[in-house]
């Protein structure tokens, strides 16, 4: 997670973070090539039972206050409230759990990690930056059934109850604030690590889930192949050592990416979906389209050229579109080295061409033309740039530069 609290007491909240590091735990990980102990994978999982009854006043205050903070998160700005896309994470999350996702309430918020948590009472975040690191929707579906694995299991209050058991009252109480704080920024799992058995169970669990739902059963070991990579063209544009395999930091409640790849592989291949595995790759680009400058924005103030490289990269296997042109002239405008605005202005003219040209292409491309010096040249892409987006939010400070 991206929390980094060294919090002893396990409090509810259920986590997929998508580059791992291992719990604090004696339990020895499962070694390449070797597939997950039987009783993880054979156990049928059990219905969700009706909406959990807080059994005392501790659990009870605890409850309310979580719903206190979902009430909050409902009118956050950071909540994305695009129609289109939030109607389609619904969907694939129904597809994929079962009439069982009609209590679970979804929301997507706009920070630029990989992400998702769930909560006990059934308030789900999935943070956007997620969106970028999967690569098609039953990759989606992968990470929301592992969150929802972890809420049918009700492994949260096993820890919870189990902190409780352990804390002196005072203690237990005083952890109320703290808890709704995280809740509201995403982060409550920061308090808790679960074990490896509750990972292997909720991996166990999802990738039965999106079989039966017809997706690719190695959806979800592809998204650990790609997140360890990320971590390795970080390390390489930073000249440090890869953290994918790491403890601590934004992935120390998961298992170790290596091992976890492994396990989901084993998993993946003795799985068989219901027909053909469905990806639904263009289906997903299309849902992310009315998002995806902002994204992209959001991913390059992160100021890591090498993880962004890779992503825009590992999205282009099946071949450069304009929108992912569009992309690589925004990561490369913003390190605005000499070369790079070059460069950039060659992905920017790509990404004009075509039916599917992007229009935020020609404000790139005016603004980098600006910038080496060609004005009459910048000013006439801004210009396009207007025409094609009368209603732009940036329409002032643009028409001031195109000179209109």
């Amino acid at each position: 997670m991206i929390g980094r609290r060294a919090v002893t007491l396990a409090v509810m909240a259920t986590t997929l973070c998508a580059a791992t590091v291992p719990p604090q735990t004696t339990t020895p990980a499962p070694q390449a090539g070797t597939t997950q102990p039987d009783i993880i994978v054979s156990v049928e999982p059990q219905p969700v039972p009706a909406v959990y009854v807080p059994q005392d006043k501790d659990e009870r205050g605890l409850w309310m206050q979580m719903e206190e903070e979902e009430r909050k998160l409902k009118t956050s700005n950071f909540v994305m409230r695009e129609a289109l896309l939030n109607d389609y994470v619904h969907r694939v999350f129904c597809k994929t759990v079962g009439p069982e996702c009609a209590s679970i309430r979804i929301y997507l918020m706009r920070t630029a990690y990989f992400n998702a948590n769930m909560a006990p009472n059934g308030a789900m975040q999935i943070w956007s930056g997620l969106f970028l690191r999967t690569r098609d929707e039953a990759q989606l579906a992968a990470v929301l059934a592992h969150e929802f694995a972890h809420f049918k299991e009700r492994h949260s209050l096993m820890l919870f109850r189990q902190a409780k058991a352990k804390a002196a009252s005072a203690t237990f109480l005083a952890m109320f604030g703290l808890v709704g704080a995280l809740f509201a920024l995403g982060e409550i799992s920061a308090l808790f690590r679960f074990s490896r058995e509750m990972e292997a169970r909720a991996d166990a669990l999802s990738v039965q889930m999106i079989a039966k739902a017809g997706y690719d059963p190695m959806a979800a070991s592809r998204i650990w192949e790609q997140i360890g990579a990320e971590a390795d063209a970080t390390a390489v544009a930073r000249n440090t050592k890869s953290r994918k395999d790491k403890n601590g930091g934004m992935f120390a409640s998961h298992p170790p990416t290596t091992e976890r790849l492994a396990a989901l592989k084993a998993l993946g291949a003795s799985t068989t979906p219901m027909g053909r595995p469905i990806l639904n790759r263009e289906e997903y680009r299309a849902a992310l389209a009315p998002m995806w400058a902002s994204l992209i924005d959001d991913q390059i103030k992160l100021n890591d050229f090498g993880a962004t490289e890779y992503l825009i990269g590992f999205l282009a296997t099946d071949g450069w579109t304009p929108s992912l042109n569009y992309a690589r002239g925004e990561l490369y405008r913003a390190r605005g080295r000499p070369e790079d605005l070059t460069a950039a202005v060659g992905f920017y003219r790509q990404a004009t061409q075509g039916s599917e040209a992007s229009v935020e292409a020609w404000r790139g491309l005016g603004l980098t033309l600006l910038r080496t010096g060609s004005q009459a040249e910048g000013q006439a892409a801004l210009k396009d740039y207007l025409d094609r987006r009368p209603d732009a939010s940036d329409k002032a400070m643009i028409a001031m530069l195109a000179g209109v």
